[in-house]
């Protein structure tokens, strides 16, 4: 029969509170110890790295600091500050509010926004080096420090970029201030620069605000020169209808004619009435009678006359009749009426946009003056030399880890 198969030995049952087994006990004098590790002999790939960092971060380190501390030439920084300011004010007494839409809208970009820009471009450049020879001033110690001096027959676009080193514009666009920090290897030159271009700010400021202006009451304006020239046109016409017609004002005319009219009549009635009463007292033969008839004669032609100069196949004193005459009067009156009133309408809209323009002009207002420095505060040498340290440490490092990287996939 076969054997059952053996039963792995189960350790004996722990009791309770039994002792625990002792520890071991150090090797007596007599026993035998392990040798200790070997010391680590350097190898060849450990002499080049180091030659690798002395020749990549501790050699250039060096040259670094001695041009930093020997050749680079101190600079000096002349710091101004502004902000674009507003005549924001509402008028004393705002009778022409009303037409104060005509004045336009803005723009979206802020004057801000624009002259941060205006003083990083090249036109900047152009007009502080044309007023203050920027290409001297900032090669004064080319070519001892060819790091951070101007090579001065370089381009306006190296000098664009050069000018954006030399010109440090912080911009707080919570605020609307403006700071300029302005680098030079002399104070003066500093000074000088920052004031000059405060100056060319200040300059494009009042050249935005006057087209702003003349945006703003462009249409105004038109629109009053062009009621003024109708309303001149008319007035001349009037001037022409006077010097042809010789009368001055056909109104006062037709009344004085109407007046002789009303004369005439008077007579012809009077006449009327003393021939009637001859013809009760003398006979039809009387010379008297005959006399009467013929100035009641005279009065009816006189007056049919004086008719006849208001129909329209009448003619007054320049040929045409008072009904012609008063007709092109009357168009003339009332055209120069509706000329006056529209020239009237367009002074006051021309006024309240020249108010409103006038209400919003800008101007540039400098919070710190650019000063005269008393120290150099540039180049930061100690930060400078840290800076390019850790960058070449850091180049070397991954180096390093590349090598070693590949060394191990091989």
């Amino acid at each position: 029969m076969p054997r059952p198969a053996a039963q792995p030995a189960q350790p004996p049952a722990t009791r309770p509170n039994a002792p625990l087994p002792a520890p071991p006990q150090p090797p007596g004098p007599g026993a035998a110890v392990r040798p200790t590790v070997a010391v680590a002999n350097p190898r060849g790939r450990h002499w080049l790295l180091l030659a690798s960092f002395l020749l990549l971060v501790v050699l250039p380190s060096i040259l670094w600091a001695w041009y930093l501390w020997n050749r680079a030439a101190d600079q000096y920084i002349s710091t101004v500050g502004f902000s674009v300011h507003r005549e924001d004010m509402s008028p004393a007494i705002d009778l022409l509010g009303g037409l104060a839409p005509l004045a336009g809208g803005s723009s979206g970009a802020s004057d801000t926004d624009v002259l941060y820009e205006y003083i990083r471009s090249q036109d900047m450049v152009e007009k502080i080096d044309a007023q203050l020879d920027l290409r001297q001033r900032f090669s004064r110690d080319w070519p001892h420090d060819f790091v951070f001096a101007f090579d001065p027959d370089s381009h306006i676009e190296d000098m664009t970029d050069y000018w954006d080193r030399q010109v440090k514009v912080l911009y707080d666009t919570s605020s609307g201030l403006i700071t300029l920090k302005v680098n030079a290897f002399t104070a003066t030159d500093a000074q000088e620069i920052a004031a000059a271009v405060f100056k060319q700010s200040s300059d494009k400021i009042n050249e935005l605000s006057s087209i702003a202006r003349d945006d703003s009451t462009r249409l105004a304006r038109d629109e009053l020169e062009q009621t003024r020239s109708d309303l001149t046109q008319v007035r001349q016409q009037m001037t022409e209808f006077r010097m042809r017609t010789q009368i001055v004002d056909p109104q006062a005319d037709l009344t004085s004619q109407m007046g002789v009219m009303s004369g005439l009549q008077a007579q012809l009635a009077e006449a009327l009435v003393a021939h009637d009463l001859l013809m009760d007292n003398a006979r039809p033969t009387d010379h008297r009678v005959t006399q009467s008839q013929q100035k009641i004669d005279a009065l009816r032609r006189l007056i049919d006359s004086e008719r006849q100069k208001f129909s329209a196949d009448g003619e007054g004193p320049t040929g045409q009749s008072y009904s012609a005459l008063m007709a092109e009067y009357e168009k003339l009156m009332v055209d120069r009426e509706f000329a006056e009133g529209a020239y009237r309408s367009a002074r006051i809209a021309y006024e309240a946009a020249m108010a409103e323009a006038r209400r919003k002009s800008r101007y540039l207002a400098a919070h710190i003056e650019p000063k005269v420095a008393q120290s150099s505060q540039a180049p930061n040498r100690p930060w400078l030399l840290f800076v390019v340290a850790g960058l070449l440490l850091t180049g070397w490092s991954i180096l390093v880890l590349v090598y070693y990287s590949i060394r191990d996939r091989a």
